[in-house]
């Protein structure tokens, strides 16, 4: 007969594959625009021997005066005189030096004389450059266009010179018109600092190692690379020391030599004091491969050598424009080791580990499995070494549970991707699975079918035959459910270890797994906290089945942000998967394991599974919800408007099935208070929703070093920087910020 232990095991089992099963790092719409579209070229040759070329350029976007060539396909056919260019707006480029550039239409006017005059056509290779000046701020490579043109024919330029009409935005297919790109490319540019994610790390007290780490397609210039000592004086860095690129011509820069996927640079620090800090301004550039160019992007590194500490801070200054009031969302500072506002060291990331884990046992989230575990602590409550065994296995469990996740998570992200922490709910198969975990605990412990073992039982079969693996998954499961909390603290230690490198995340998520295991730690260890546990007794199956139902509540929660993932369809199969899955336990318990028996419940729990199946194929819902909180959807380009307007702004990044940002909500974000919080500062709450895989909302979360959701950050009125607020909110705290942006 199953012990109740090992019913644990075989769900726990289940619910354990959703540590590996990570969500799909699909792409969303880009803002960008094709080449073609960003920069609409029109022509008119209906008087002969001049040709007018017009561009129509799209907001936030600019042309390049000096990168504009206008050649004849054939020179013998045709000669061209100098074209005729209207003034530009001055800018300093930060590769290309003073330039000027255009922003909404410009003409060209190209006088010709033909070799046969009698000729008709002109055919004209037509070559210009230019960027998106906000973010993400990439610049494209030269575009050339071969136009053919009737001598006489009908003009195809716009009349009337209206200002350029914002361009539809492109369905994803960014840059597919630009000629460097491979066709069926589907090439979309990602934010400067996920596409180059820049760490510093502080090696021997004498010199530093840079590291770059780019996803597929994306290149480095070895010699567009700077690297300069600001202070103190007397400190210059040594000649970097490259390993071997790969061989390149670029059209700006000749041969050159790049680097792909990841690189890393020891550079030597000549005349510095070990036990000194050094400050360094970094410069760098690449390019996503047949796609555009990034300007040139600055960091700025502090470096205790004695301690080992880097930070890494964002140095790029504001790009010029031709409209001042344009603001972009400014990236914050940028730490090696970021923890939000935090800026924590080695030490202190684990001490911040150990609490974030000892406050997890305190979340609603983890409540649910905890009840488990304190039943079997029960069940030992005369025997201290039964206790010890209970306590150890599941701590077990729940350090390699979250040293798993953590080292998985770590994994994907050093290959490029911004995954987050608890980005594994973000898949419904696996929220699916989970309720299926929920109700089969929840049956098992109303007593629905029999696992065998009385509970008041003290005796030591079930610790010795079975108990240490019920233990064990227990701590997994603990972990599985409690991956979508960020407890306070949690965050930064765990932003800490997915800087660092992998022995000091392994110690960052062995800290978290012991702060979780902590209080069943001391229970079995310590005789004076286990004498305050009551004697176990007849009660306990009271007890064991009264904690069944946190259990269906947690099912139904999970149900729920099931249903907001996936829709009704969606909620009904696994609804009646878990009926299934029911009928399957209850029939195998009820006939005590015979043959027959087993046969119907495979079949059975067979069709909750294909049930849960059928909801991986199940599109998300297409119904736009209204927001009743007065929140705006986030997107980049509305912050971008409201931050050139000069509205103060709060971006909150939220889930369904995150649990703190729910509490978050009750308490501080869906309140009266904070509606006129808002009509008195004149704030606007922007809200971005991740229940659901959103490339958008990971690019903020990695632009602002989150680990995952909640984040919460404060953008002040007229401009500068956001200000990252803390994981639980209070009420003062969210005045004072909001108060403080509005400058009141």
């Amino acid at each position: 007969m199953p012990s109740f232990a090992r019913l644990m095991r075989n769900l726990a089992a289940l619910a354990s594959l959703s540590l590996f099963a990570l969500p799909a790092l699909a792409q969303d719409d880009d803002n960008l625009l094709p080449v073609t579209e960003a920069f609409h070229l029109t022509s008119d040759a209906s008087q002969p021997g001049v040709v007018k070329l017009h561009w129509r350029i799209a907001p936030d976007y600019y042309l390049y005066r000096g990168r504009m060539k206008i050649k004849a396909a054939d020179a013998n056919a045709v000669t061209l005189g100098t074209p005729a260019l209207p003034d530009g707006i001055k800018k300093h480029d930060e590769y290309l030096g003073d330039v000027e550039i255009y922003h909404g239409d410009v003409e060209a006017t190209v006088p010709y004389t033909l070799a046969d005059a009698a000729s008709k056509t002109l055919a004209l290779d037509v070559q210009y450059q230019g960027c998106h000046e906000v973010e993400p701020k990439i610049c494209y490579p030269p575009n050339t266009e071969h136009l053919k043109l009737t001598i006489g024919g009908p003009s195809t330029i716009p009349a009337g010179g209206a200002p350029a009409a914002p361009a539809a935005k492109s369905n994803g297919a960014a840059l597919l018109g630009a000629p460097a790109a491979t066709p069926g490319t589907d090439a979309q540019a990602l934010p400067a600092g996920q596409a180059f994610r820049f760490e510093a790390l502080a090696k021997d007290g004498k010199s530093l190692l840079l590291r770059w780490t780019m996803p597929k397609d994306y290149y480095l210039y070895r010699d567009k690379t700077e690297i300069k000592v600001t202070s103190p004086a007397g400190v210059t860095a040594g000649e970097p020391d490259w390993p071997s690129g790969i061989a390149h011509h670029d059209e700006h820069f000749g041969d050159t030599i790049v680097y792909f996927d990841q690189v890393e640079v020891p550079v030597p620090l000549n005349g510095a004091d070990p036990t000194k800090k050094v400050e360094l301004d970094v410069a760098y550039q690449g390019c996503l491969e047949n796609g555009i160019c990034y300007p040139v992007m600055n960091r700025h590194l502090t470096a205790d050598l004695a301690s080992g500490a880097v930070t890494v801070g964002n140095a790029d200054a504001p790009a010029p424009t031709a409209a001042p009031a344009e603001v972009a969302p400014t990236p914050p500072p940028a730490d090696l080791m970021p923890g939000g506002a935090e800026k924590v060291g080695f030490i202190a990331a684990i001490g911040l580990a150990l609490l974030g884990g000892l406050i997890l046992n305190l979340m609603p989230c983890v409540l649910p499995v905890l009840s488990l575990k304190a039943i079997t602590v029960l069940e030992s409550g005369e025997s201290p070494g039964a206790a010890r065994k209970h306590a150890l296995w599941y701590t077990a469990g729940v350090m390699l549970a979250f040293i798993a996740l953590g080292l998985v998570v770590v994994g994907i992200r050093a290959a490029g991707h911004g995954l987050q922490w608890g980005a594994q709910f973000q898949q419904p198969v696996i929220v699916g699975a989970l309720v299926y975990v929920m109700l089969g605990i929840g049956l098992s412990m109303s007593g629905v079918f029999e696992v065998g073992g009385s509970l008041g039982n003290v005796g030591s079969g079930l610790a010795a035959r079975s108990g240490p693996s019920g233990d064990f998954f227990t701590g997994v499961l603990a972990v599985v459910v409690a991956s979508p909390c960020t407890a306070p603290f949690m965050g930064s230690a765990i932003a800490f270890a997915f800087a660092a490198p992998l022995y000091v995340a392994f110690l960052i998520f062995v800290a978290l797994g012991l702060g979780l295991a902590l209080p069943f730690l001391l229970m079995g260890f310590i005789p004076a906290v286990a004498r305050l546990l009551p004697r176990p007794g007849r009660w306990m199956e009271t007890l064991k089945q009264a904690l069944a139902f946190p259990m269906y509540l947690t099912a139904v929660w999970l149900l729920w942000v099931l249903a907001k993932q996936r829709g009704a369809d969606a909620a009904a199969l696994v609804l009646g998967g878990g009926v299934l899955l029911a009928m399957a336990l209850w029939w195998y318990g009820r006939s005590r394991g015979a043959r027959l028996s087993w046969v119907f419940s495979t079949v059975l729990a067979v069709g909750a599974a294909a049930a849960l199946w059928m909801v991986h194929g199940l599109p998300a819902p297409s119904t736009t919800q209204v927001a009743t909180d007065g929140s705006v959807p986030y997107s980049p380009a509305k912050l971008a408007e409201l931050r050139a307007a000069g509205t103060p702004v709060l971006v909150d990044m939220t889930a369904d099935w995150c649990i703190t940002c729910k509490a978050n909500e009750r308490a501080v974000l869906d309140t009266d208070a904070f509606r006129d919080l808002l009509k008195r500062t004149g704030t606007v709450y922007m809200k971005g929703d991740w229940t659901d895989v959103n490339t958008t909302i990971a690019a903020f979360l990695e632009q602002y070093h989150s680990v995952g959701v909640p984040l919460y950050v404060v953008y002040p009125k007229g401009g500068g920087e956001g200000r990252k607020l803390s994981t639980v909110l209070t009420q003062d705290t969210v005045r004072q910020a909001l108060e403080t942006a509005a400058g009141s």
